[in-house]
């Protein structure tokens, strides 16, 4: 007995330790879910913080300080003025290609041929029936030879010789029957053999007649117009085979390859896994432009023919001029926007369709032109930060790297990293980071 209640004493060692671990594991809890809060309370707070600045727009001037500038600044894509998808006027397998994507074509250079081998049967059995009804329309049309009139009237001649004779018989015997030598029926004999010999008398005089005049008028022009139809139909299978050989339309450059070899080429588009509708789409890169979307409240500004500067992101140092080639009669009421294409005047190897691009719309009252010496873009100093300065864009904070260089006036000039026309956050607050909301005010530019 005594040594089982010596067996039931309280460890207070172990029961220290083990309250020590709970308390540990419970404050440790408590500062994950105080990380957790104040990590959510800062990204609730940044994310919900609009930062409050002052936005100026960016304009241009001549390097005396005066002159119009830029009016408006937007952003686009480049495309092809006008993109051929070239398809096939026949049905058929791809037997040779010539072509890939970024190839140079001439107008009329062979770029895809399909398999011709039907479209040949075709039309040799179009030509042979056109040169049976051909020779069957001269024949008629030359009318009958010497020897067939003279073969007719042999005939007919021959006819007339016999029915005399089968005359001289039935006379003969109408008499020994009247003297009844001979009996009715020799009579009856004698007088059919006659009326044979008179219906075969008729019959080669009409066909010797026939023979003598030609065919009729009427046979002639039906074997012409037979031959006629037989001629289009040579034709017909000859162009189809011709539309075997797929050519260039225009001269360009490939954009995409859409067939390869032993592809099912149609002449509907029917799906992209089936037959395809097209086998190359090409453009002229020397006819290039940028599609913008202007925005109704910037609409206002621009007018047919409106110059512009073209610059790309992928080459800032590149300008272009441009100018409005186009309109769209009706607006955009989704987006509140109106489409605009602007013509490229001098594209060069650097541009590619689909590329970014920005115009910067000058004053129809003065315009300058890409690369003019005289233009200057001015931003205050205050403006610029560790080499860039802040733009807004979508009511968010958008840093630019910019290429500053001397002082113009009470500023300081950007050569490389702004076009004009954009919104200019005139003095960043230094928390101000890329992609910040910001709610703007308006100064003096």
């Amino acid at each position: 007995m005594g040594t089982d209640l010596k067996d039931l004493r309280i460890d207070r060692q172990a029961r220290s330790s083990s309250g020590t671990g709970r308390r540990a594991a419970v404050w440790v809890g408590l500062g994950a879910v105080l990380l957790l809060l104040a990590g959510g309370g800062y990204l609730y707070s940044v994310r919900g913080t609009v930062v409050a600045v002052e936005t100026a727009r960016v304009k241009t001037s001549s390097a005396a300080g005066a002159g119009p500038g830029v009016i408006l600044n937007a952003t686009g894509y480049i495309v092809a003025a006008h993109k051929i998808e070239v398809g096939s006027k026949v049905m058929g397998k791809v037997a040779w290609i010539a072509v890939d994507k970024g190839d140079r074509v001439r107008q009329g250079d062979v770029i895809v041929r399909l398999e011709d081998e039907e479209y040949r049967a075709q039309l040799e059995q179009a030509r042979g029936q056109y040169e049976s009804l051909l020779a069957h329309l001269r024949e008629m049309e030359a009318g009958s030879r010497p020897e067939e009139i003279a073969e007719a009237k042999a005939n007919l001649e021959q006819a007339r010789a016999d029915q005399e004779n089968a005359r001289v018989t039935l006379d003969r015997t109408r008499r020994l029957v009247a003297e009844r030598v001979l009996a009715q029926q020799t009579l009856d004999d004698a007088q059919a053999k006659f009326d044979s010999a008179a219906a075969r008398t008729n019959s080669l005089g009409k066909r010797f007649d026939l023979v003598r005049l030609g065919p009729r008028r009427e046979q002639i022009d039906a074997a012409r117009g037979q031959v006629v139809q037989a001629k289009g139909m040579v034709d017909f299978y000859e162009t189809q085979l011709a539309n075997t050989v797929i050519r260039a339309p225009v001269t360009g450059t490939i954009l995409e390859r859409a067939v390869e070899k032993g592809e099912f080429v149609t002449t509907s588009f029917v799906g992209e896994r089936g037959a395809k509708g097209y086998v190359v789409s090409l453009a002229d890169l020397n006819d290039l432009e940028v599609e913008l979307d202007i925005s109704q409240n910037d609409f206002a500004r621009l007018g047919p023919r409106q110059r512009g500067w073209v610059t790309t992101d992928a080459y800032p140092d590149r300008r272009y001029d441009g100018f409005i080639r186009q309109i769209s009669p009706e607006a955009n009421r989704q987006k509140a926007t109106v489409q605009v294409k602007v013509k490229i005047v001098r594209p060069d190897a650097y541009l590619r369709p689909d590329m970014n691009a920005t115009v910067a719309f000058v004053s129809a009252d003065k315009p300058e032109v890409a690369g003019s010496a005289a233009r200057v873009i001015s931003v205050p100093p205050n403006a610029v930060r560790d080499g860039a300065v802040f733009v807004v864009l979508d009511g968010r904070a958008v840093r630019r790297p910019v290429k500053t260089g001397a002082p113009a006036g009470q500023g300081i000039r950007i050569e490389q990293g702004l076009n004009g026309g954009e919104d200019l956050i005139t003095n960043p607050p230094a928390t101000l980071k890329d992609g910040d909301r910001v709610r703007t005010g308006k100064t003096e530019s």
